[in-house]
């Protein structure tokens, strides 16, 4: 089963890198991207495609980082309070335990 799902990884793999280069065959005519206030100097579509998902990538990750923490945090508080109800439910147990006759 473990190299079935290696296999699959790794055809997929393989299926991203080659679209991936024919994206980039098919799309090599330079141009310049004016952004208002600045010009950038003529380079391949593709890579400023690419540079535009590598941004939306990264700028989503900081997005998402905020509520990542805040459930983390609230995890952590959870499984705190968690550990504390165990350890009382044990002593309730001890405690009950040594009531008995």
């Amino acid at each position: 089963m473990r190299w079935l799902k290696g296999l699959i990884l790794a055809i997929i793999l393989l299926a991203v890198l080659l679209i991936g280069i024919l994206f980039a065959v098919n799309n090599q005519q330079a141009l310049p991207l004016n952004l208002i206030w600045i010009e950038l100097p003529a380079v391949s579509l593709s890579v400023w495609l690419l540079a535009a998902l590598a941004v939306g990538v990264l700028l989503g990750m900081l997005a998402m980082s905020g509520v990542y923490l805040r459930l983390r945090t609230l995890l952590t508080r959870a499984q705190r309070h968690n550990q504390q109800q165990r350890k009382e439910l044990d002593r309730l147990r001890v405690q009950e335990m040594k009531e008995l006759p």
